[in-house]
């Protein structure tokens, strides 16, 4: 059984928590790696992102894969379910989400190496792609393919 001490801290994890109204209102925890000697890959993918556009109010939808090479920290789970979500009501364009995002979780965690990918649905009938990451990818990292297929409507 874990330790709850080292739980302690986490304001999210094990409480009801209600969803964020705001990204800035959004709190990202995290939590020790266990293996933080190990190189390694963590992939969540977030296959219903959604945020507003901030000129006309529309919905935008995306699927957000984001990997990472964790060093002494991991992106609590839920935390990161709540930040994700807490962009349904934000209006900013579809790079500034994306790359917010990506900086949030590399700020917090510093990790190894982080790449975000965006692969927003089209507005206007054009599809934005959006990619960052923090730098070269580390000699033996294992990185795989995002799995997600380019825009091309119903051809």
């Amino acid at each position: 059984m874990a330790d709850k001490d080292i739980y302690s801290d986490l304001d999210q994890l094990g409480q009801q928590s209600a969803a964020p109204t705001s990204p800035d209102e959004a709190k990202l925890e995290r939590v020790q790696n266990p293996h933080p000697d190990t190189l390694y890959l963590t992939r969540f993918v977030c296959p219903e992102f959604t945020s507003l556009c901030p000129v006309t109010g529309q919905p935008d939808f995306a699927h957000l894969v984001i990997d990472y090479a964790p060093s002494n920290w991991l992106v609590e789970s839920k935390s990161l379910k709540l930040f994700l979500t807490s962009f349904r009501n934000h209006g900013s364009f579809h790079e500034d989400c994306t790359l917010k995002v990506g900086k949030e979780i590399a700020s917090l965690l510093s990790p190894r190496w982080l790449r975000i990918s965006g692969y927003w649905y089209p507005r206007g009938g054009i599809p934005i792609d959006v990619f960052w990451q923090t730098g070269d990818v580390p000699d033996g990292l294992y990185v795989p393919d995002t799995g997600v297929a380019p825009y091309r409507g119903r051809g």
